[in-house]
């Protein structure tokens, strides 16, 4: 294995430890990884609930939002229609115990055994005999142009929340919520369905409790810039700034009316911070006759907020934190619209109730769909597990248990390996209904029944795993040429229709290139698609989109049916894409070459560590676990440890002050060759925490050792 360590200047590490507040190790990390524009950083640094992107900026949002407040005033019947993955559970869960909290009579659906993906014709149809009025999809929607017609014929309207990519148009929908529609000013576009929900229910939860839901507000500020006077104006609706204005006045040279004051200004009421001073300079630029009937918001910011009372705008702008990630310097209007949120939030508590459980279902739909753990996904992930090791919301602790981790912290190899597969497998052995049914049911010993049966259903689905990866490994290797080794293809009828992801993700790692594992059974293919080194399946997808009866997904991970007759148009086409496909980075195994994060001298290897380690998690997609060298450390205590046969080790690492525990996964091998009890050695590991017994252990996981000095 090759150990590569980026080299990195210094003085850069200190000014951005300085920039950010931050210490030499992390700002080294920060920028070996390449996080160093603040609106990065930030999400590393900070972990405050207000840090998420305000839900109105989404496309759609406010008119959803109406048409579900509409619903609910004319008692209808409204039907929640989700996906069979974790992602579409939980956004169905999430979605239908607020809906149900509102007082709306509510129905939930997903497809069932072997039904497609998306709204179907069916499920529309069953809506119409129901009575109900409106249906609002999760986790899918954006490709069901049929379904969305067919609904309107029936006088049924439908509001679509999705989050995979949208074709050229869009379904005839009342509103469509979705981060990656075109023009979408949502600044985080890599949201899972759980948490384009979760905005949902936040959207909601603000009209329904604040009282500014839907009021024209105008943040004024007035500032002295040498012989003329600066205002500045942010129009906001609903806590987002939609729309701002400057205008530089020098007194006495123009009316108010000379300027686009006025029309900005009317009817929206106005705010300013610390009216007496504000009114003197606007007297001053348009004389005392003006009136531009100011609210003083300073004072009432102040009872929420006892911090900022009697303080300037500028002043508060200096010990902002928000400031110190700013790309340029914060005006102090920008401060004044932080504050107003801030201040909104906390007033009528738009992140209070029962936010910490809504979290719980966005965390897993995060982790479960591989979203990058990135930007406000950060954020979301970790004020979800952390209340999920608060206390786990109903149906998550039932199955917990289950699994032997209630008791322990959980951490994200617990949800990435054991919990979402579990709630994972019931959809793909065609009975997620089974795993709403548990998160949704008030009824304990129901939870308990469905836990168990969720459990077995995952032992099943590993079962037939193993038997479709025997299937799709050798038809993978057999036609890796004939793809021009870019790409991989299984299609086979003995690989069952609930594991072709799985298999495509399995593949995509053994080949390290974009994998597509397909069902082929009676006059239908259904096939799933995994990608990487930065190849992105939409091109692909629209390529062969004649050829496709449904198609969908995100860029690194899609699915697709066709018909039979077009199978082998489609498998010509597939051999001529991949010949121009471009690949980045090296097609050798990732675990060739270790990317190391930093180097950490034997003094450093304390437990005080894992507030560097912590600072970093989630780790995950786009964030994988830190990566740590250290040499010169005294291994002691090899054993050899298994189940089955002894294929790994354990070891001490005496780093001084602190001796390490060690696990070496499937290094049985390596032991006597490469290193030896006594030696001293370099080592590259990550650091971890091991609950087993429900006890809290640290420990090591090496990646790679070797005796010391040889590298």
């Amino acid at each position: 294995m090759v150990w590569e360590k980026r080299d990195i200047p210094q003085d850069a590490v200190k000014e951005l430890a300085a920039q950010f507040g931050c210490d030499p190790l992390t700002a080294s990390i920060l920028l070996r990884r390449g996080v160093v524009k603040g609106e990065d950083v930030l999400y590393y640094l900070e972990d405050d609930k207000r840090y998420l992107h305000n839900p109105f900026l989404l496309p759609g949002m406010e008119d959803a939002v109406e048409r579900i407040l509409a619903a609910k005033e004319e008692g209808e019947k409204v039907l929640v229609f989700g996906d069979r993955d974790v992602d579409g559970i939980t956004s169905t869960t999430l979605l239908t115990s607020y809906l149900r909290g509102m007082g709306l009579e509510v129905g939930w659906r997903i497809p069932q055994g072997d039904e497609a993906y998306g709204l179907s014709a069916v499920a529309v149809e069953e809506a119409a005999r129901d009575s109900v009025t409106l249906i609002v999809t999760v986790d899918c929607g954006i490709s069901n142009f049929a379904e969305v017609d067919q609904a309107n014929d029936l006088g049924i309207d439908v509001v679509i929340t999705d989050h995979h990519n949208p074709q050229e148009t869009v379904p005839d929908a009342v509103a469509i919520v979705n981060p990656k529609l075109e023009g979408s000013a949502y600044p985080f576009r890599e949201i899972c369905g759980c948490v384009v929900a979760y905005k949902l229910v936040s959207a909601l939860r603000f009209a329904l409790h604040a009282k500014s839901y839907g009021a024209a507000l105008c943040l004024l500020n007035v500032r002295p810039s040498n012989d003329a006077v600066v205002i500045e104006v942010a129009k906001m609706r609903n806590l987002a700034v939609v729309k701002t204005l400057s205008e530089t006045i020098v007194p006495g040279t123009v009316s108010v009316t000379e300027t686009r004051l006025p029309d900005f200004l009317s009817g929206h009421q106005i705010l300013v911070w610390d009216a007496g001073p504000q009114q003197k300079l606007l007297a001053g630029a348009f004389g005392k006759s003006v009136d531009f009937n100011l609210f003083d918001a300073a004072p009432e910011i102040a009872k929420e907020i006892p911090g900022v009372a009697g303080k300037s705008l500028l002043r508060l702008r200096e010990g902002s934190r928000l400031a110190r990630y700013a790309e340029k310097p914060l005006s102090e209007l920008d401060v004044f619209c932080n504050l107003f949120v801030s201040y909104m939030r906390k007033r009528d508590n738009l992140a209070g109730g029962n936010d910490d459980e809504l979290l719980q279902l966005a965390a897993l739909g995060t982790v479960a769909d591989i979203m990058p753990l990135e930007n406000e996904n950060r954020v979301i992930v970790r004020a979800g597990v952390k209340s999920l090791n608060a206390g786990a919301r109903s149906g998550v602790s039932n199955l917990m248990a289950k699994l032997d981790l209630a008791g322990n912290m959980l951490s994200m190899h617990d949800i990435s390996w054991k919990l979402s597969p579990a709630l994972n497998a019931a959809g793909r052995m065609g009975q997620a209904e089974k795993a709403v049914g548990l998160l949704l049911s008030e009824d304990r010993a129901e939870r308990e029944q469905l836990a168990a049966e969720i459990v077995l259903l995952n032992e099943e689905r590993k079962r037939i795993g193993d038997e479709g990866w025997k299937v799709a490994l050798p038809l993978a290797e057999e036609g890796k040429a004939r793809y021009h080794d870019a790409f991989v293809v299984a299609a086979s009828a003995e690989i069952p229709r609930g594991v072709t992801g799985i298999i495509a993700n399995r593949l995509m790692k053994r080949f390290n290139v974009p994998a597509m594992v397909v069902n082929v059974t009676g006059e239908t293919a259904v096939g799933s698609l995994r990608s990487t080194r930065g190849y992105a399946l939409a091109a692909f997808l629209e390529t062969c989109a004649d050829l496709f009866v449904d198609r969908g997904g995100h860029d690194y991970a899609a699915g697709f049916t066709l018909n039979m007759a077009n199978w082998p148009a489609f498998l010509e086409r597939v051999e001529r894409l991949s010949a121009s496909i471009e690949l980045d980075g090296p097609d050798e195994g990732a675990d060739d070459v270790i990317t190391i994060d930093a180097e950490l001298p034997p003094s450093y290897l304390k437990p005080d560590i894992f507030k560097i380690v912590d600072r970093f998690e989630p780790f995950g997609n786009e964030n994988p676990d830190l990566v740590f060298l250290s040499r010169g450390l005294t291994l002691t205590d090899l054993a050899f440890m298994g189940k089955l046969e002894a294929n790994h080790v354990k070891f001490t690492l005496d780093a001084g002050a602190h001796k390490w525990p060690c696990v070496y996964w499937q290094a049985a091998d390596k032991a006597g060759r490469e290193f030896s009890d006594g030696d001293r050695v370099d080592a590259v590991f990550n650091i971890a925490r091991d609950y087993f017994g429900g006890k809290e252990r640290h420990q090591l996981v090496i990646i790679d050792v070797q005796r010391a000095g040889i590298r």
